[in-house]
């Protein structure tokens, strides 16, 4: 058997499924290429679920308003990739950052330490997340405030509004919003939750 023929035979292709014992980071799971949308949740890659409908209307709608009260420093981007750090990824439904010093042109992921709002709209794929992993995970990291969006049973959203508390360093409660959300942080801004699933 020639060496050629050895080395084909005995030689792994690399399969995202499968990460080595330390997970992937980062920078190894850019280079797959990948058919799906994706987040890295320690070091495993995990596919990022269909959404629906309702779900899009919500997010479109928080963004356009967040975008359009927003002030300097602030910008608005949505489904922006956070990295939370080398082995975890996070891509909430809407990113609320400080653009101070950001090179729109040298980024691949939003670092974590510019972000000062995350909004989550609950999906039926991501409600663990959402309610849970996420949160934790952006509290940890200083992220100072968290929209946490539920389909309520008239099918208009429920905004929990989270602030972080640098002594615990966990989210509190600090408002539920339904009908309109009044908020003053972290710029003040005014949303018909109404009209946000209005087409």
């Amino acid at each position: 058997m020639s060496a050629v023929r050895e080395v084909a035979m005995t030689a792994e292709p690399i399969d995202w499924m499968h990460p080595p014992s330390q997970g992937w980071t980062y920078e190894q799971a850019q280079n797959f290429d990948l058919p799906f949308e994706w987040e890295l949740v320690d070091g495993v890659i995990a596919v990022r679920g269909q959404t629906n409908f309702w779900h899009d209307l919500v997010r479109s709608g928080l963004e356009r308003a967040l975008h359009s009260a927003c002030v300097v420093p602030y910008a608005v981007l949505p489904e922006r990739c956070v990295l939370v750090d080398e082995a975890n990824t996070t891509k909430p439904d809407v990113v609320v950052f400080d653009k101070t010093g950001i090179d729109p042109f040298a980024l691949d992921c939003q670092p974590v330490e510019s972000v000062v709002l995350t909004v989550e709209v609950v999906s039926n794929g991501s409600r663990v997340a959402d309610r849970f992993r996420k949160p934790g995970q952006y509290a940890e990291k200083k992220i100072p405030y968290y929209w946490r969006v539920e389909r309520g049973l008239d099918n208009l959203p429920i905004v929990h509004e989270f602030h972080r508390d640098d002594e615990k360093g966990v989210y509190l409660p600090v408002a539920q919003h339904e009908g309109v959300l009044r908020t003053s942080v972290p710029y003040p801004v005014e949303i018909d939750l109404a009209q946000v699933v209005e087409l």
